[in-house]
């Protein structure tokens, strides 16, 4: 983890995109940019935390300090508009963290800080909010990084140790989860995403990735605290390819390993620093399935776009 004093100091974050073969046999990358640099202005971060695609494909970003959503184009990084930001509207936001995007375009937000869910449209006009801070099913402490699968949301909570189901007009479904370190428990789950009839979370504290059904049953589990290839030092961000391999940025070690679907390692890459190809407190990860290019946000450093390519691996 950094120190609060780095925040303070670089606290701005990039988008750093990673192209990707098709192939797990054949998996390397290469550094393409980065996206944004420190400052609250348009395209400007100051704490970057995880990403969506909007139907016709731009980049969505949450800013979790600055509270805005922010919209890039995909390929190039120019920044297109922003939406959110503090406020009492029903369109603000305080600390938004999970995005996730339903087949019609719809945009739904997590706020970390409230524990509301607002639903916007895909012309960023804000539709509908649910959800509240709590402990009562339906209700939500510290909200994370969450998908949408066959007309449901699954969003993880830090703060209730557990994943919360509902359907895209914000009623509740269901739930499973809960503190603790057996199989099936979690502590602090900090994403949840969908690929292929499975929930794959990253469970923070747990030091580990679970793999559930949309129901919520175990399927399997591995990592351990460490680093070696494998082991794990508080993942977050959680995102699978076309091919089902599963990308994990880690808080701790500083880097993006790779797994198949049922959990062999296939590769890795990232260090601590600031330079491309290096992390600092890693936070969301998502992949493009159409173009393989990976987004990682590297909260912990400045970043602007860089058209200069840096093979890494």
């Amino acid at each position: 983890m950094i120190s609060q004093a780095r925040l303070k100091i670089a606290a701005a974050v990039a988008a750093v995109l990673l192209s990707a073969s098709a192939h797990a046999a054949d998996l390397r990358f290469e550094h393409v940019m980065n996206i944004g640099a420190e400052g609250s202005g348009d395209g400007q971060f100051k704490y970057v935390e995880d990403f969506a695609l909007t139907r016709d494909g731009r980049l969505l970003a949450t800013d979790a300090s600055h509270a805005y959503v922010q919209v890039f184009d995909k390929t190039y990084g120019k920044f297109i508009s922003r939406f959110g930001g503090k406020g009492e509207g029903d369109e603000n936001l305080e600390k938004p963290e999970g995005i996730a995007v339903d087949p019609q375009g719809n945009i739904f937000v997590a706020d970390y800080t409230t524990g509301f869910v607002k639903k916007y449209d895909a012309s960023y006009k804000w539709l509908l909010t649910f959800s509240e801070y709590g402990t009562e099913p339906g209700q939500n402490i510290k909200s994370e990084f969450m998908d949408i699968h066959d007309g449901r949301l699954f969003m993880p909570e830090a703060g209730n140790h557990r994943v919360n189901v509902f359907d895209l007009d914000g009623k509740f479904l269901y739930l499973f989860g809960g503190q603790g370190t057996e199989p099936g428990k979690m502590n602090n789950p900090e994403a949840a995403k969908y690929h292929d009839g499975k929930l794959y979370v990253s469970d923070l504290k747990n030091d580990r990735v679970q793999v559930f059904d949309t129901k919520g049953t175990l399927i399997k589990t591995w990592g351990r605290t460490g680093s070696e290839p494998g082991d794990f030092k508080t993942p977050a961000g959680l995102a699978l390819d076309s091919d089902g391999n599963v990308y994990v940025a880690e808080i701790g070690n500083d880097r993006v390993q790779v797994f198949d679907k049922d959990g062999k390692f296939l590769t890795a890459w990232g260090r601590k620093g600031s330079g491309n190809g290096e992390f600092g407190n890693l936070h969301g990860i998502f992949v493009d399935k159409e173009t393989g290019w990976v987004y990682v946000a590297d909260t912990a450093n400045k970043g602007c776009i860089q058209q200069r390519c840096e093979n890494i691996l």
